[in-house]
């Protein structure tokens, strides 16, 4: 195991799940009317908010907003393809506690693929909401996958007898960071395996020059402090070029925080460097 995987290993044992995932789904809940995610706020707690408080304050009082605009980004690519009828699947790689499912037309299929234990619990404490009726029922296959082993051959057996021969979207966001660029490789490949011409993929991630700004610095900072000891070669960026060079698929839209915030009106209160601004990308296959 190299000291990388190591100290990824370290931080994924001290991250809880609380401190990923349900801090993710309360960013959403800040701002519902820019985000219209209006069941996010169901996964907020007393725990998260705490966390969610500190965060705030020692990275950047901005983060929530990022998150809200990244959802509804997503949202509004989905929803217009759907309108269009080009897609019939939509496949969530790290969905966490995303709620996609009922932001979209009853008629979809997801897919929401994450670590057993969030899949987990994200279908028993959706299960409990929908016997409450605060969801909608909704057509949801969970898959529970250890990134760690070699995954790929029993995923695509499990995704392809889901989705058959149905056009499918790949959304793919807050995995990037995380991961070595071999691993990105990989799975991309693994995309291409499973997708037909005219499929699509959306992509959220940081560029470079996020490692020179404040709210980076702000963010290993925080890290260190609450989960474990790392620096920022343990966090991936990725340059447009990637993925204009991604094999059989192509750049059809690229966003960004402040462009976002222009288009969905939103007033941006903090300086440039003060904020973790992410890069969104739509590709097609072709």
């Amino acid at each position: 195991m190299s000291s990388k995987e190591a100290v990824m290993n370290e931080k994924e044992e001290n991250i809880k799940i609380h401190e990923t995932a349900f801090v993710t789904s309360s960013f959403r809940a800040v701002d519902e009317q820019l985000s219209q995610d209006h069941f996010a706020k169901l996964w907020e707690n007393p725990k998260t908010t705490q966390w969610i408080k500190e965060y705030l304050a020692l990275v950047s009082p901005e983060e929530p907003f990022t998150h809200c605009l990244r959802n509804r980004y997503f949202l509004e690519s989905l929803k217009a393809l759907i309108e269009q009828q080009e897609i019939e699947v939509v496949i969530n790689f790290g969905s966490g506690f995303s709620m996609y499912p009922f932001l979209l037309h009853e008629k979809m299929v997801h897919i929401e693929i994450d670590k057993p234990e969030i899949v987990d619990y994200k279908k028993n404490q959706i299960q409990e909401w929908q016997d409450q009726e605060l969801l909608p029922k909704r057509n949801i296959h969970f898959i529970g996958v250890d990134f760690s082993k070699n995954y790929q051959e029993e995923l695509l057996a499990s995704i392809q007898s889901i989705k058959a021969n149905k056009s499918t979207f790949i959304l793919l966001e807050g995995v990037l960071f995380f991961l070595t660029r071999a691993e990105t490789n990989h799975l991309f490949e693994f995309f291409d395996s499973i997708q037909e011409n005219g499929d699509y993929v959306g992509s959220a991630s940081f560029q470079d020059s996020i490692k020179g700004t404040q709210a980076f610095q702000n963010l290993l900072r925080f890290f260190n402090q609450k989960v474990s000891k790392t620096t920022e070669d343990d966090y991936q960026t990725m340059e447009d070029s990637y993925y204009h060079s991604i094999k059989n698929y192509k750049v059809i839209d690229h966003q960004d925080y402040f462009s976002l915030s222009k288009t969905y009106k939103h007033s941006v209160k903090q300086a440039k460097e003060l904020i973790l601004n992410e890069n969104f990308y739509l590709l097609k296959k072709n």
